[in-house]
């Protein structure tokens, strides 16, 4: 893996905080000398993803660029093949192909709810990108710091992603978790990481524990909101297993269907949390397990149950 030492100064940037380790890149906060601002470097590195991340570096209790700590859920990358899906790592040229989709991604798009790709850097070693530097803490830090959460920041992304959808600027998200959502200090909510779409490769990079199902449309991210409303609720995941056994399988068929008919079988939220609305524990039945439920439903849903809270 490619570390960055704190106070290196590489194209311009000066390196001062191990931010933390996504599927297949670190992020670092840095200053641009040249105008003063804080940036965050994106540094690519083949060093595996997901699951695999423990079978190269150590689980630490806090985040540093020699380990990986509780709190990281890293991405991994999802290769479609002719019988279903394998989950692998890349290698240095799929990393640099995945961040250039990532950069074509975020300067295609232009909202206050997604973060800004201010520069790409590929040719030379360590491959990076320089974002924006979102301050404010990422939804996984609030919930591990048991800070009031709102559905209205849920709500804020539903319909920024709709926004982005309509005007043909992100498809959808792809990989979207609590450690991919920023809230600001002003209560604006961001979100970093889009999943990244190696068309060449007929890959993804995405977090199966949050799109079980290895969905490449919105209702991924329908999907993970639902289970992040899920686990904020329980304390816990509604799937452990995952992906799905038949992620990926076109074919369908009454064995799949079975398939699919058992993995839903989860516990409902109110089993595990007494004080579980029932509307809003509908919601989240509605986001992980209906297929014509959409962004556009799940708006209304929350819009309404928000309005009689």
């Amino acid at each position: 893996m490619m570390k960055l030492g704190l106070g290196e100064v590489i194209r311009g940037y000066r390196v001062d905080q191990f931010l933390g380790r996504g599927g297949f890149a670190s992020v670092y906060l840095a200053l641009d000398e040249r105008t003063g601002e804080k940036v965050a470097l994106k540094v690519g590195h083949p060093s595996g993803g997901g699951r695999q991340v423990t079978r190269l570096i150590d689980v630490t209790a806090r985040r540093t660029p020699e380990g990986i700590s509780p709190d990281e859920l890293p991405a991994e990358a999802v290769f479609f093949e002719a019988n279903g899906v394998r989950i692998d790592l890349l290698d240095g040229n799929e990393v640099r192909a995945a961040l250039r989709d990532e950069a074509e991604r975020l300067r295609a798009a232009d909202s206050p709810n997604l973060v800004r790709c201010r520069e790409v850097l590929l040719d030379d070693n360590p491959p990076m990108l320089v974002l924006d530097h979102v301050r404010g803490k990422t939804l996984r830090e609030k919930i591990r710091g048991l800070e009031g959460i709102h559905l209205n920041w849920f709500l804020a992304l539903v319909r920024a992603l709709i926004s982005l959808q309509e005007s043909s600027q992100l498809e959808y998200h792809g990989d979207l978790k609590p450690e991919n959502i920023v809230i600001k200090p002003s209560g604006k909510v961001v979100m970093l990481d889009p999943a990244m779409r190696m068309s060449s490769q007929g890959a993804i990079t995405t977090t199966p524990h949050y799109n079980p199902l290895l969905l490449t449309e919105s209702r991924a991210d329908v999907m993970a909101i639902g289970i992040m409303i899920y686990e904020i609720l329980t304390g816990t995941l509604p799937f452990d297993e995952v992906p799905w056994e038949y992620a990926g399988n076109r074919t369908g068929g009454e064995t799949v269907r079975l398939s699919l008919s058992f993995f839903y079988s989860y516990c409902p939220p109110q089993m595990l949390n007494a004080k579980t609305p029932p509307d809003l524990e509908r919601i989240v039945y509605r986001c992980i397990t209906v297929p014509t439920y959409g962004l556009h439903e799940l708006k209304a849903d929350l819009e309404e149950f928000i309005g009689r809270a």
